[in-house]
């Protein structure tokens, strides 16, 4: 199959750093060239695929000081895409609604993968106009706020099987990974190490619409012997930071639309210490990968838990729901249906 994959550009792909979209992105276009598929990538040209790179812009735009208006840099990535939208069998796009005047304009197979949260008012109006445009969730939960969409499928993020080393032995730290947002709440997992007098390692990058919330919250916090900030961390290190930690916090307050970082915690074999909210439930089997919380002494009694838990059985919820492998399979039976959908209505 002809397949072209249209990225963000805000990070290459896969990103240096943070950046789970792109990330996602690269495990698919890897997997479906791996099984013999013949992939275009569209992304930033400091990408590394096995694909066909087309780059829409030299660099990553958040690596790209020169950059002022990001925007301007998508839409000449959609006039690439859609000048050659005849080479391919299908698109599949991941820059959420940009494309879709152009896609019912020039009709093409196609589908898109909303990776963000959908629960904005404004989105309202937007699905409601562009009914028609087939879109793919990431998980169920995700869907809630936009019944209206023309939802094709849940399609679950999946990794590399051998990208993450199972480590058996239990760490002595809890770990924590993402940014310092509000919706995050690094100030839960730091109060859940204080209260189970345990070390916390806090990996996580401030974007500077978080700067004031960090100043303010977060930093006067770090002063605690307790807690160690390592920065934000690269995908070279993530293999040792989350697989020697004794558990994984992902204590967030907002409707996550999927958690990238659970499912690469589970793959270490680190059980997952998750609140209840947005795609948790599905993601998590509680008191298998780990634990599903509601409040934080939900959290501090998952904490002493966790040594009941085994390790390789984390690992066989990744190997068994979360690879590559699967999420490529999964795409590529909503490929099938879009472009035979896409042929009877051309008959």
């Amino acid at each position: 199959m002809r397949i072209a994959q249209v990225a963000p550009l805000y990070e290459s792909v896969p990103p240096k750093y943070y950046g789970g979209t792109e990330r996602v992105v690269s495990y698919l276009t890897e997997e479906l060239v791996r099984q013999g598929h013949e992939v275009t990538l569209f992304a930033s040209g400091d990408s590394e695929t096995a694909a066909r790179l087309v780059p829409a812009t030299p660099r990553s735009l958040r690596l790209d000081k020169a950059c002022i208006d990001q925007l301007a840099h998508h839409v000449l990535l959609l006039g690439q895409v859609t000048d050659r939208a005849n080479e391919f069998d299908v698109i599949h796009y991941h820059i959420d609604y940009m494309h879709f005047p152009l896609s019912r304009s020039r009709p093409h197979p196609h589908i898109t993968t909303l990776h963000g949260r959908l629960d904005i008012p404004d989105l309202a109006p937007l699905y409601d106009e562009f009914h028609d445009m087939p879109v793919v969730s990431i998980s169920d939960s995700q869907r809630q706020p936009l019944p209206q969409a023309n939802w094709q499928a849940t399609v679950h993020h999946g990794l590399p099987e051998n990208l993450l080393r199972f480590r058996p032995e239990r760490g002595k730290y809890l770990a924590f990974i993402g940014r310092f947002s509000p919706e995050k709440r690094a100030d839960r997992a730091i109060e859940i190490a204080r209260r189970t007098k345990l070390p916390l390692k806090l990996a996580a990058k401030v974007d500077a619409v978080d700067k004031a919330y960090f100043d303010a919250e977060i930093k006067p916090m770090l002063d605690d012997p307790l807690i160690e900030y390592v920065g934000e961390i690269g995908e070279d290190a993530k293999d040792e930071f989350l697989g020697n930690a004794y558990a994984l916090l992902f204590p967030i307050d907002w409707p996550e639309p999927f958690g990238l970082v659970m499912i690469e915690a589970m793959a270490c074999g680190t059980p997952v210490i998750a609140y209840r909210q947005g795609s948790v439930d599905e993601v998590m089997e509680d008191g298998r990968s780990g634990f599903v919380v509601s409040t934080l002494e939900e959290a501090v009694q998952a904490v002493h838990r966790v040594a009941d838990l085994d390790r390789a059985e984390c690992r066989r919820v990744f190997e068994r729901r979360f690879t590559a492998a699967q999420m490529a399979s999964d795409y590529l039976r909503v490929y099938e249906r879009v472009i035979a959908g896409y042929r009877r209505r051309a008959a």
